[in-house]
């Protein structure tokens, strides 16, 4: 199946904004789609564009395949992202899309594309660090899904105990682990823009220790801000998430004005 590679396939953008000061860019966690960051827009500051990438293979691109390898991911985000690359930009990823963020920056900086002005890694151990979890991709589907949810408590029994929902989510939640699985860390200079790593105090999959050493990766400011809850903590603890991605983009989050 050839790959739809229009922008418009790649992003939500909730609230289109011509006049924004900058674009966030938010890429979503090992199964999620763009759906996981709606729920940001009304409360971004008004100059900071929210566009939420959607993934092949979910959500409103369920019939395509997805990827199970980051390069080729990351090469065509590259290229289908170049024309949203004119006015300032960062980036949000969570888990999985901070290992996602994290290549893509290095891809642009191959290509000589400009680069974020801030990122922001969520939920993720450093990618230099080996992951101390087998991999979970080549298990059977019952086996891959409780081992997942053993790990991150993220998959709502709902879903669990529905064939029809597990059927609609698994092709991309196994490619998603593909691509964490076969990882490849290798070395590449620091970044010159800053870095904030943000962690849930609770997330037993996702250390102190994991988070800090993305300090190695930038030669710029380095921040570390934990909130309270677990891995998905970016649901729980959205407040003072959106305030310090704000603060970091200079910018006021509309709740704050409640």
């Amino acid at each position: 199946m050839q790959r739809t590679s229009a922008a418009g396939a790649w992003l939500v953008i909730p609230k289109p904004n011509t006049q924004a000061r900058v674009r966030l860019f938010c890429f979503p966690h090992a199964g999620g789609g763009a759906f996981e960051y709606r729920a940001w827009s009304p409360l971004m500051p008004h100059d900071v564009e929210l566009c939420a990438v959607q993934l092949p293979g979910r959500e409103t691109r369920l019939q395509e395949p997805p990827f199970t390898r980051l390069l080729d991911l990351t090469k065509t985000l590259a290229e289908v992202l170049a024309p949203r690359l004119d006015k300032p930009f960062a980036f949000f990823g969570h888990s999985l899309g901070a290992l996602v963020g994290f290549e893509l920056a290095r891809e642009l900086r191959r290509k000589d594309y400009p680069a974020p002005i801030h990122f922001f890694a969520s939920g993720a151990r450093a990618p230099q660090l080996p992951d101390p979890d087998p991999p979970v991709h080549h298990l059977r589907d019952r086996e891959m899904m409780d081992e997942i949810n053993r790990r991150y408590r993220a998959i709502p029994r709902e879903i669990l105990e529905s064939a029809e929902m597990l059927e609609l989510l698994l092709p991309a939640l196994r490619a998603d682990f593909t691509i964490n699985d076969t990882y490849a860390y290798t070395h590449e200079p620091p970044f010159d823009f800053p870095i904030t790593c943000c962690g849930g105090i609770a997330d037993d999959n996702t250390s102190l220790e994991h988070l800090q050493a993305w300090r190695l990766h930038t030669r710029n400011a380095f921040a570390l801000k934990m909130f309270s809850g677990g891995h998905f903590f970016i649901r729980t603890a959205r407040a003072p998430l959106l305030q310090t991605l704000a603060e970091q983009l200079n910018g006021k989050p509309r709740f704050a004005h409640a």
